[in-house]
């Protein structure tokens, strides 16, 4: 499942160019969120845009405020923001942006450390899979890492579960 969500935002080639539509499809996975809804991207990509043909797309979030999600491709190397569609926050309520002054702000221990052997899990009910990589950092629960698999070239982006543990983004446990 790693492999075919990576495989889907890489899309097939076009004419040299990389399918504007698989990225659609994979910010949707990233966020959880279908386009135009709230937390989803904004609007589709632009189709018209030419970008040269990724093997692995990497996502992640441009802020701590999830207002755009970065897509970006190492080799060749290009790089797009997707605006993000924000909660809207009710009348005299604080944003969610903002932090109280009073409120300390507490990291959370990681769970995984670099070089910890980690097991990768997506699926959904009666369909599962896994594969095994090494973390590349460390990693707190919820926190987004990179793992080494080790038949790709390429890290893939996965979330701490818990010590040893990790999913793709846009999977659930």
């Amino acid at each position: 499942m790693m492999l075919t969500l990576l495989m889907i935002a890489a899309g097939a080639p076009s004419a040299g160019f990389q399918d504007i539509a698989a990225l659609d499809h994979a910010v949707s996975a990233f966020t959880g969120r279908p386009i135009g809804a709230e937390g989803g991207a904004r609007t589709t990509v632009d189709s018209r845009l030419r970008l040269a043909t990724c093997p692995t797309v990497a996502m992640s979030w441009r802020t701590e405020a999830h207002d755009a999600v970065v897509v970006a491709c190492a080799g060749p190397a290009w790089r797009i923001f997707v605006p993000v569609i924000r909660p809207a926050s009710a009348p005299g309520a604080t944003p969610v942006t903002t932090r109280a002054a009073y409120a300390p702000v507490v990291k959370a221990a990681p769970v995984i450390r670099r070089g910890d052997p980690i097991v990768i899990e997506a699926g959904t009910d009666g369909f599962s899979i896994s594969r095994e990589g090494v973390a590349l950092a460390d990693a707190a629960p919820g926190a987004r890492f990179m793992v080494k698999v080790d038949d790709t070239r390429t890290p893939v982006q996965a979330i701490a579960v818990a010590s040893g543990r990790a999913t793709l983004p846009g999977w659930t446990n």
